[in-house]
């Protein structure tokens, strides 16, 4: 195959992967899990129950001075809106995997402006938290 004829789908990924469509996997280092970031959304599984995923988020907010909006349950997963103290929303979610594992989702920012460095911050937050 001709070097042109394979540029072109290489060209055409990179740019569908660049515009944010496709999930990104950002590894956290070597045993510490990988990331999920789609569509401004930074998820994460952690081996710890509901329970204690779900205070660790909330004392981080508490901690942040940051205000629970709306708290919504579903028996599998919660979700918290609040609101950081520079106006922009962020979005926690809570939901079960299994007895000891559970998926921690955190959006930050606004439609089309999505804060990641924001995001990533909280999940660093959260992994200090359970360690105690």
């Amino acid at each position: 195959m001709k070097p042109k004829k394979i540029l072109t789908p290489v060209l055409l990924l990179c740019s569908w992967l660049l515009t944010g469509c496709a999930a990104v996997i950002v590894g956290a280092g070597a045993g510490a899990g990988a990331y999920t970031y789609i569509e401004g959304e930074l998820k994460r599984s952690y081996e710890v129950k509901f329970d204690t995923a779900l205070s660790a988020c909330i004392g981080i907010l508490e901690d942040l001075g940051q205000p629970i909006i709306e708290k919504t349950t579903d028996g599998e997963k919660t979700t918290v809106l609040t609101a950081r103290k520079d106006g922009s929303p962020q979005t926690i979610m809570v939901a079960i995997e299994s007895i000891e594992w559970t998926q921690v989702s955190v959006r930050t920012g606004r439609i089309g402006y999505w804060k990641r460095e924001v995001s990533q911050q909280f999940h660093e937050f959260f992994e200090e938290r359970i360690k105690e």
